[in-house]
C-alpha cells in the first residue's frame, strides 16, 4: 500500500483524511472551506507534502445504490480532480452512513454535538477513507506484523 487521501466533498467544506505513510492507518487531516481557500491548490499542497500517490473521493449514492444530483456535483468535483492530478488514481467509494457513523464516534468519544461542526467532515472522510481500506484489505499478512 502506500499514501492516499481521502475527501469528503461538500459545497462549503471538503473535509479530507490521509493514511500514513504506509498506507495502512486513516487520521483527519483538515476541514478547507470552499469560500475562503482555493480547494484544488490546498489539495495540491497536502498531495506533495505527504506524497499521496491515490486520491479517494466520497460518493453519496442513494440507499438503493443510484446516483443523484448530489453524485452529480461530486463527480464534477472528480473530473477536476483528473485535470490537476492525472497521474493518481481517483477512486470513488460509496460513503453512505459515513457522517452519521463520524457523529456517534466523536459522540463516543466525549464530544457535544455543537463542537462537531469544525470536525465532522474530517471525521467522514477518516470513515470514507477507512472503508476503502477495508475493501482492500489488510495489505499486510498477519505474520508480517510484530506485536510488541
Amino acid at each position: 500500500m502506500h499514501p492516499a487521501l481521502g475527501l469528503d466533498y461538500g459545497e462549503a467544506r471538503i473535509g479530507v483524511a490521509a493514511t500514513d505513510s504506509c498506507g495502512i492507518m486513516a487520521h483527519p487531516v483538515e476541514s478547507i472551506s470552499v469560500r475562503q481557500a482555493d480547494a484544488l491548490a490546498r489539495i495540491a499542497e497536502l498531495v506533495r507534502e505527504r506524497g499521496i500517490r491515490t486520491l479517494v473521493l466520497g460518493l453519496p449514492l442513494r440507499m438503493d445504490g443510484s446516483e443523484g444530483s448530489a453524485c452529480a456535483k461530486v463527480r464534477a468535483f472528480g473530473d477536476k480532480l483528473r485535470a490537476q492530478f492525472p497521474d493518481l488514481p481517483l477512486i470513488y467509494v460509496d460513503e453512505y452512513l459515513t457522517t452519521a457513523t463520524a457523529q456517534q464516534k466523536l459522540h463516543q468519544a466525549g464530544k457535544k454535538a455543537k463542537s462537531f461542526r469544525p470536525i465532522i467532515d474530517q471525521a467522514a472522510a477518516v470513515e470514507i477513507l477507512n472503508n476503502w481500506l477495508e475493501q482492500c484489505g489488510n495489505p499486510m499478512p498477519e505474520s508480517d506484523i510484530d506485536f510488541f
